[in-house]
């Protein structure tokens, strides 16, 4: 019979379960969309907890959102690893920089700053200039760029001739602004929340106490979408290591979506740099998608660095109904999964696959007397269904390839549009 550890490695596919079995010494998982990444990782702490290796108490699970960090909490919660933490690197900071503050300080730590743009519009005032909303947002990104990339405002000023300069300012301004924002915190004792990783990274660095009880707490560390660490982050990481490396990083360098705010891939992508004794196991089944947008996002991240060729796991699409069936309220949409007591029935002027371009029109007492409202004699735009992607310039009449998120299939081009757009129907 199984043990209950066997059993936390059941139904995953040999590469989640390598992953599973590997609980000591650093492990980078490149895993593509859909192949399983959350599974594999929470399997992993779990079965660390069930054999022994891991004292859930010293388990920490790192990712980028709340939500994030809620369904790993959750899933580990189903999986008997209750006492794991899963939080944000802000989260998990704020809550280390709380503790130590008062004896390392004294007193309270500061209180975090609600957002830039309202003490970024008070800045701006003081110095006697005037910038809108915009301004002031990109503003806060270059401040938060700055911080995320460990520059002073010093080191800042000889790279501002590589950086964006916000509409309405020069670069002399922009510093100056630099500047006096950190003075005004600085008056009124509050920090940014750059300013909580800055400040805890900095104080486990100079205070070795602080940061051997940090790590007495924390042993094992699993750190989710890697490929969006900025470098302070990855700075963070290092302290909280020390001279250990039980470390597990999972991402993907082809959805990297933080670089406006310091984040780089490199990290993602030299971890076996940093850690010459580390394992790397490449996720690439997708288990999401149909092979039409597998092959579809194979070629589009081709060649590019860190590019994982996925596979698709799902032989065939979900049935739906034939082209030019009657619009009803149960004609289901294409790999929808209802919840209990949900419709499937579009709703209102929300597109339906198999509607070729027209809205349904319906009422909220009598949805089942759905209309159909004819488009305009006007120049027909790109249909917004989930068919109507079209890939590649073709012909009317043609028969092309349709790739989508939803549903892949072969479609009939109806229109082709001087910018480059067409009109297609399943």
């Amino acid at each position: 019979m199984a043990t209950e550890a066997e059993l936390v490695l059941a139904g995953l596919d040999p590469e989640q379960r390598l992953i599973a079995e590997h609980l000591r010494g650093p492990i980078s998982v490149l895993a593509g969309a859909g192949t399983g990444k959350t599974r594999a990782i929470t399997h992993r702490i779990a079965y660390g907890v069930r054999t022994g290796v891991y004292a859930p108490e010293r388990v920490l699970a790192v990712t980028f959102t709340r939500k994030a960090a809620g369904e790993l909490q959750g899933r580990l919660r189903a999986l008997g690893a209750d006492g794991v933490r899963a939080q944000t690197f802000h989260g998990a900071a704020l809550s280390q920089l709380g503790h130590f503050w008062p004896d390392v300080i004294g007193g309270s730590a500061p209180q975090i700053l609600p957002g830039k743009v309202a003490a970024l519009s008070q800045t701006v005032e003081a110095a006697g200039m005037r910038l809108g909303g915009e301004a002031l947002r990109d503003l806060a990104a270059e401040i938060e760029w700055r911080k995320t990339s460990m520059l002073s405002i010093d080191d800042y000023a000889a790279r501002i001739d590589q950086r964006p300069i916000p509409t309405g300012l020069t670069p002399e301004q922009l510093i100056d602004l630099h500047t006096r924002y950190a003075g005004l915190l600085e008056e009124r004792r509050q920090i940014d929340f750059e300013d909580v990783l800055v400040l805890l990274t900095g104080m486990l660095e100079s205070e070795p106490r602080v940061a051997l009880q940090v790590r007495e707490r924390y042993r094992f560390f699993t750190v989710d979408e890697y490929q969006d660490v900025s470098p302070l982050q990855h700075a963070l990481l290092k302290v909280w290591l020390g001279d250990r490396d039980d470390v597990c990083v999972v991402g993907d360098a082809s959805q990297t979506i933080y670089s406006f705010a310091g984040a780089s891939s490199s990290y993602l992508l030299r971890f076996g740099v940093e850690h010459p004794n580390a394992r790397q196991v490449r996720l690439e089944r997708n288990y999401r998608s149909v092979e039409p947008i597998v092959r579809m996002a194979n070629r589009l991240m081709r060649d590019r660095p860190g590019a994982l060729t996925l596979t698709a796991m799902r032989a065939t699409q979900d049935p739906a109904p034939e082209v030019g069936a009657p619009l009803t309220s149960a004609t289901p949409w294409p790999n929808a999964r209802p919840g209990p007591g949900r419709s499937l029935r579009p709703r209102r002027g929300q597109l339906h696959p198999l509607s070729n371009g027209s809205r349904a029109r319906a009422t909220k007492r009598r949805p089942s007397r759905a209309r159909l409202r004819p488009r305009s004699r006007r120049a027909p735009r790109l249909p917004r269904s989930p068919c109507c992607i079209a890939p590649m310039p073709s012909r009317p009449g043609s028969k092309m390839p349709c790739v989508s998120v939803a549903l892949a299939c072969e479609c009939t081009v109806l229109s082709v549009f001087s910018n480059g757009q067409m009109c297609v129907r399943p």
